[in-house]
């Protein structure tokens, strides 16, 4: 989208209108739960910046929602139109402020019409056909049984987080039944298709996936497979991420934002109009799609950050994923892997390292 906003702070729009009665086929014009801050002289300047610059970030969110990732180059075309003049609503989920700073979180519900109309005009191939919900199970596991209750909590929280209700593929999160005996677990995770349909019976439902962590302490990874069955079809998925000891959330909210990726790439390439993309099992293989900590002690600091980052050729997806007065996590893809994206922003004045298996982005 080319410049990356400063802030990446969404904000209301005029009133901070309740969310309009919208179509069920209209959800995924909804971008929920966006997280928003500006800083200015005053609170009330502070709130119109994240206005401004919010419904441009929300926009671009929209867009790779709607697109197919090998036309994500061409949303850069779209840098100059004025995102309020599609927003139709917003909700505020919360909010936070001081005499010069602004946090809070929205619901931006952008109209239907109006964005198909520009995507058509453009030439731009796109979907906004929800998929049948697909039911989601997590499940943590340590040692072949399971983890502890709270690793089950985090790992469940992680995907909650998420955007699924309004996201193309929509998510119902669903609690491990007692009856659902561990060979049939271990089954699922080895790509049984027969384990998987006796699942399916048990949740009454077509669409059934197991989405399990284990960590494997001789690599200092977390394994995650995603198995079972999407609206696409059968599904597996398994890939590993490096935990930092310090910071051990840091690869399980990775791997719930890639496998919502991974659900949403699958169903846009067999839906979006003009792609002519195939079905793909999987998003990519190795440590292309990456969690990133980005640490700046301001916004104009904050600010330089991104407009490098957002200008690095080969970056794709750049989205936040928590915004701070002193920091922010972004997800990103890099098809030449971390290491090789360190070595190009440092050619730009960035620095990207590892931190005990967590990549940090700061100025030098």
């Amino acid at each position: 989208m080319g410049r990356w906003p400063a802030l990446l702070v969404a904000a209301a729009a005029l009133g901070l209108a309740a969310p309009s009665t919208a179509k069920a086929a209209d959800k995924v014009y909804t971008v929920a739960n966006y997280p928003v801050e500006a800083v200015a002289e005053n609170a009330v300047a502070a709130k119109q910046k994240a206005l401004a610059d919010g419904q441009q970030a929300a926009f671009r969110s929209l867009l790779k929602r709607l697109m197919p990732v090998t036309a994500f180059h061409r949303a850069k075309q779209f840098a100059s139109v004025e995102a309020a003049e599609l927003v139709d609503s917003v909700r505020v989920r919360s909010e936070r402020n001081s005499a010069t700073e602004y946090l809070a979180n929205y619901d931006f519900a952008f109209r239907p019409k109006s964005v198909r109309d520009l995507l058509r005009r453009e030439g731009i191939p796109f979907t906004d056909d929800q998929a049948p919900v697909t039911v989601l199970i997590p499940v943590s596991q340590a040692g072949g049984g399971p983890a502890p209750a709270s690793e089950q909590a985090a790992w469940t929280n992680n995907w909650r987080g998420l955007d699924l209700e309004n996201s193309l593929t929509p998510i119902k999160i669903e609690a491990l039944r007692k009856d659902v005996a561990p060979a049939t677990i271990a089954a699922v995770i080895a790509g049984d298709p027969g384990a998987t349909r006796s699942l399916a019976i048990l949740y009454k439902t077509e669409r059934v996936l197991l989405a399990a962590t284990e960590p494997d302490a001789a690599t200092g990874r977390l394994a995650v497979t995603l198995a079972g069955r999407d609206a696409v079809g059968p599904l597996f998925l398994r890939r590993q991420y490096r935990v930092d000891a310090a910071d051990p959330g840091y690869a399980r909210e990775l791997a719930a934002v890639v496998g919502l990726r991974t659900l949403e790439g699958r169903w846009k390439a067999v839906n979006a109009r003009g792609s002519g993309a195939s079905v793909a099992g999987t998003s990519g293989g190795g440590d292309t799609d990456l969690l990133i900590s980005v640490e700046f002690r301001g916004m104009t600091e904050w600010q330089d950050i991104s407009r490098k980052l957002s200008g690095t050729p080969g970056v794709e997806e750049l989205d936040v994923a928590g915004l701070s007065a002193r920091g922010a996590r972004v997800t990103l893809r890099y098809a030449d892997g971390a290491q090789r994206l360190a070595a190009e922003l440092a050619q730009r004045g960035l620095s990207l390292r590892s931190n005990g298996g967590t990549w940090v982005l700061s100025l030098p």
